[in-house]
């Protein structure tokens, strides 16, 4: 990406979104109005105990989606009930900030989220009290990177947007300028 590249959400974020939220919640900055701050994508790969190649498959995915090579998560103490003992990996994750982040919110709402099955919008309650909000994929074959027929098993992954917002009301109003999909 050359320094001239701006990313088209970004564009609308600063033409669109920041007057209204300046407008609605009577910002007298701009730079006070909530924007992203990161976007973090985990995904559970509880199976690895068993076999290490399933987290490589994993983290093959899910850098294939995001354009980034992700961290592998290790469990940081032993737990029998799980049968996971200390060091065995868990997971893998990313955490997408700046032009990255907003090109993987495009390519998220505009076409990974219309290949949902009997989808119907996100939930407009799942922002925590500092206005992040956290969704989960129950398949990662929805992102059109991935390519259904040489995958072996699905995976789920958790998506948190992190923003400035201080509230829901300002983070759900951003989200919704943004384009994001809730349900009515």
């Amino acid at each position: 990406m050359n320094k001239t590249y701006i990313p088209r959400l970004k564009e609308v974020y600063e033409k669109e979104v920041v007057p209204k939220l300046k407008k609605k919640f009577g910002y007298k900055n701009s730079l006070a109005c909530p924007r992203l701050e990161k976007i973090v994508i985990n995904m559970g790969v509880g199976e690895a105990k068993e076999d290490p190649k399933i987290a490589e498959k994993a983290k093959r995915d899910l850098s294939l989606i995001t354009g980034q090579m992700p961290r592998i998560c290790r469990a940081r103490k032993a737990i029998s009930n799980f049968k996971i003992r200390k060091g065995t990996i868990v997971g893998c994750a990313v955490t997408l900030r700046r032009k990255m982040m907003y090109e993987f919110l495009d390519r998220f709402i505009n076409v990974a989220v219309p290949r949902i099955r009997d989808f119907r919008g996100f939930s407009p309650n799942s922002f925590d009290a500092q206005g992040n909000y956290t969704l989960g994929i129950s398949e990662h074959t929805i992102f059109v990177e991935i390519e259904p027929d040489k995958v072996d098993k699905t995976f789920g992954m958790d998506i948190t947007l992190v923003t400035t917002a201080r509230s829901k009301e300002e983070a759900r109003e951003l989200l919704k300028l943004l384009g994001f999909p809730f349900r009515r």
